[in-house]
Formats: structure tokens, C-alpha cells, sequence
């Protein structure tokens, strides 16, 4: 199995409220990462990170269906998993690519367990692309950082939660938008992270980065950092990468 975890794909515009396909963002070598280990025509998967909302995720489906191919990526299908057809998940297998995307943490974490994605994926020998909370959700333990108002004031929140096994690595996306940003009266990054860091490593991916892992390890390019015992350390910058 390859797995590519991003903070933010790309390959999506929203223009006047309607998703438009495009271009995967090109500063840290995204498209041809993609290119070297895609399987041509692929049949994709994409597993929703919301079961229940039918119309984002027949518009997401409808983007990448496009977008894909734009970015010189052939696809011979691209089904779409979510509450009107889970036996799909038990197809996993059949696929060359899974697309777990972003949404609320617990939110897909829960859908994926009821999936029973974790067992399932222990066949799956292809390529597993994530971007955000679906990223976060391919941990051994997941970080499920608070993100809806009331959840960082709330003791029954639950921040860590079993995941899908793929990657020891806890990844902590979108940093460049979350510093200074509050929730429930607290700084997202200052206050909430760096509490929850203590005795763990977040890895913070800015959008455009990602990490690429394989039978050969996993190597991080564009700009992250480290988040540890409430400690920042920058792992890498923009344009560069490293191995992890």
C-alpha cells in the first residue's frame, strides 16, 4: 500500500458556490508524486467523511471525476461510498485508489469504523489518498482536534480515538489558517494544541504539503513543522523535502 496524506488536495475550486475542477498544486511536486505510482486507467473509490450529506458528496465526486484526468491521472470509474451504499466499502479491494477527504473527525472516523474500513483495509495494496480529517483518521490513534463551538469546553469530547492503522503519524493540518484562530474562547493552536502535544508529536502540515509513505518509508514535502510538549520545530520548507 502507498499512502499520500495532505493537509489540502487541491483539484477543486469554488467558483459562485458551484465546485469547479482544477489543477493539484504543483510547489512541492503533488502531480508528479501522484503520476509515479498512479495505475493507468485507476478505478477510485471515494469513501465520504460525511455519510449523510448526499448533495456535497455527489458534487465532490462529480469534481474529482474531472479533476483527476485534467491532471493527467486516467480513471476508468470513480464510485462514491457513503450512507446510500456502505456494502461498497466491503469492494475496497477492487480498487486501485481510495480517496478518504476531508469533514469532521469524529464524524468519519465514525462512518469508517461502521465501514469496518480498518480490517478491511488490511487487504487493500493500493494507493490511499487523504487530505485533512481523512489524513488525521489514517493514524493508529487518531488526534481528533476540537472543531465545532462547544467541543473544546466539552469534558465528554473525546480527543483521541482509535483509528484506521495505517500510519503511526498524527498529522495536524491546515496550521497556517490556525494560529490566532479561537474556539470557544481559546487560541485553536496556543491554548488547545500545545496541551493536547504534551507527550505526543503532531505533525502540522501547512495546505500544499504532504507526506508520501511507502514499503521504503515516508518522506514529507513542503513546509511542516513538529508540535511536541507544546514545542514548535520546523520539519521542512516549502519547495523542499525530507525524510521522516
Amino acid at each position: 500500500m502507498k499512502l499520500i496524506l495532505t493537509s489540502s488536495l487541491g483539484g477543486a475550486v469554488k467558483l459562485n458556490g458551484k465546485r469547479l475542477p482544477c489543477g493539484f498544486p504543483t510547489e512541492n511536486k503533488l502531480p508528479d508524486t501522484l503520476r509515479a505510482c498512479w495505475k493507468s486507467p485507476s478505478r477510485v473509490i471515494l469513501i465520504a467523511a460525511s455519510p449523510d450529506f448526499y448533495e456535497k458528496n455527489d458534487d465532490l465526486a462529480a469534481c474529482f471525476r474531472q479533476s483527476f484526468p485534467l491532471n493527467g491521472l486516467p480513471i476508468s470509474a470513480l464510485e462514491l461510498c457513503d450512507a446510500r451504499n456502505p456494502e461498497l466499502a466491503a469492494r475496497i479491494c477492487e480498487a486501485d485508489v481510495l480517496i478518504f477527504p476531508g469533514g469532521h473527525v469524529p464524524t468519519q472516523n465514525a462512518f469508517y469504523h461502521r465501514l469496518q474500513l480498518r480490517q478491511r483495509l488490511r487487504a487493500f495494496s493500493g494507493l490511499v489518498i487523504a487530505w485533512s480529517a481523512g489524513s488525521m483518521n489514517c493514524a493508529e490513534t487518531v488526534y481528533a482536534a476540537p472543531e465545532f463551538p462547544g467541543e473544546a469546553l466539552d469534558p465528554n469530547y473525546r480527543r483521541w480515538l482509535p483509528g484506521l492503522g495505517l500510519t503511526a503519524l498524527n498529522i495536524f493540518p491546515h496550521f497556517q489558517d490556525l494560529q490566532g484562530e479561537l474556539l470557544d474562547g481559546l487560541r485553536v493552536v496556543e491554548d488547545i494544541t500545545f496541551a493536547d502535544s504534551m507527550g505526543h508529536d503532531l505533525i502540522a502540515l501547512n495546505d500544499g504539503s504532504y507526506i508520501f509513505i511507502d514499503e521504503t518509508g515516508r518522506r514529507l514535502f513542503g513546509e511542516a513543522f513538529r508540535i511536541r510538549d507544546g514545542i514548535v520545530t520546523k520539519l521542512c520548507e516549502r519547495g523542499a523535502s525530507v525524510q521522516l
